[in-house]
């Protein structure tokens, strides 16, 4: 088989296939374009973190860094231009795939300053910051799924602004999310947006949630509990679907369709394993099917054209099953609504956490540069 037919056969089942990085050096090196030339991959997703590791590892970034501080720009200018230089340059390398998609894919992801997580108005001001300064049809500005973020959405959405919602972890926010999205789409129409042109999708967070289930059931430590391991995370992803799927039969997202509106497409996020004693594509694998993303680091992604095993359809019909999975966890002591809060807060503090270290390495950067 083929190094790459793994990754055309989950692109043929309906998924699409998104890189979870960006770097100017995976820009400057050709190696971007030959991933979506060889692997299939339709879209790039950046985040604080993936940023902060860019920016620190490479030269690739030192001489725009250098006109910067000639020009006395002050760290978050800089970060700024950093940043949506980067996402500019990988927009235009997808364009194509843009539009030969439609507008669904060829897309990249801006996140907007974590440390507004909690902050609506400011989210929203930053959002549109976003957006006018990359310029680019083909980009998503990413709002965290927090309770702020949630009405952030829809006022982000209901300017035309399409929107990638990240940090979700319960299927009660998702669904949650997926109203502030009808009603973002609402208000836009109402505006006199042209709906066809607002995409969005919304970013489910799969390994996490098996991290934090797993370390619980291993305090818990009976037969039973450590039995549920590695359970947790694929039967809330099904879950999700089932909501999504709900959601989009209803007579309020019909009116939307019929107004030229496309879904807000379930994306699978934090695809990549972190425990050993699973295969490594278990989040590519077990969570196929039509009409949904999944955004994978790039080992996970060799590791797809590798050896994963696409067998088609693994999501619908499955919500009894994953219903069953989760009353499994409640009966063995798992409190499932504060993993998710846990999850939530640690994913905001993470993220801030990597925008701060991005600050302060460009912030170091321009001081250098500055002599």
């Amino acid at each position: 088989m083929g190094n790459t037919d793994r990754l055309a056969q989950l692109s043929q089942a309906g998924v699409s296939i998104w890189l979870d990085d960006l770097s100017r050096q995976r820009l400057e090196s050709g190696n971007l374009a030959e991933l979506v030339r060889d692997k299939h991959v339709v879209g790039v997703t950046t985040n604080p973190t993936i940023f902060a590791n860019a920016v620190s590892h490479g030269e690739s970034y030192d001489e725009q860094v250098r006109a910067l501080a000639q020009h006395g720009a002050d760290v978050h200018e800089a970060v700024r231009e950093l940043t949506t230089t980067d996402v500019r340059n990988a927009a235009d390398l997808l364009r194509d795939v843009y539009t030969g998609t439609g507008g669904k894919d060829g897309r990249v992801s801006i996140e907007v300053d974590p440390g507004l997580a909690r902050d609506t108005d400011k989210t929203v001001a930053e959002a549109a910051d976003l957006w006018k300064a990359v310029d680019r049809p083909n980009i998503f500005v990413k709002i965290p799924a927090t309770e702020q973020g949630l009405p952030a959405i829809t006022r982000t959405l209901a300017e035309g602004i399409s929107v990638n919602v990240t940090l979700i972890f319960s299927v009660e926010r998702y669904r949650a999310v997926i109203d502030a999205f009808f009603a973002g789409l609402e208000q836009a129409k109402a505006s006199g947006h042209e709906l066809r042109s607002i995409q969005s999708v919304a970013s489910f967070f799969v390994s996490r949630v098996d991290t934090e289930v797993d370390k619980r059931l291993e305090a818990i430590g009976t037969d039973e509990a450590l039995a549920l391991r590695g359970e947790a995370a694929i039967a809330n992803a099904r879950l999700a679907y089932a909501a999504y799927e709900e959601l989009f039969a209803s007579p309020r997202w019909q009116q939307l369709r019929e107004a030229g509106a496309d879904p807000q497409r379930p994306l699978w996020a934090s695809t990549g394993v972190k425990n050993p004693d699973y295969s490594d594509t278990r989040y590519v694998d077990e969570l196929v099917v039509a009409g949904t993303v999944n955004t994978m680091p790039e080992k996970t992604l060799e590791a797809v054209a590798d050896h994963a095993r696409i067998e088609g359809d693994k999501v619908s019909g499955t919500a009894g099953q994953a219903q069953q999975a989760f009353d499994r966890l409640a009966a063995a002591g798992i409190d499932i609504s504060d993993v998710f809060l846990t999850l939530e807060n640690e994913g905001v503090e993470k993220f801030d956490k990597s925008w701060t270290e991005l600050l302060d390495t460009v912030n170091d950067q321009l001081a250098k540069a500055k002599g």
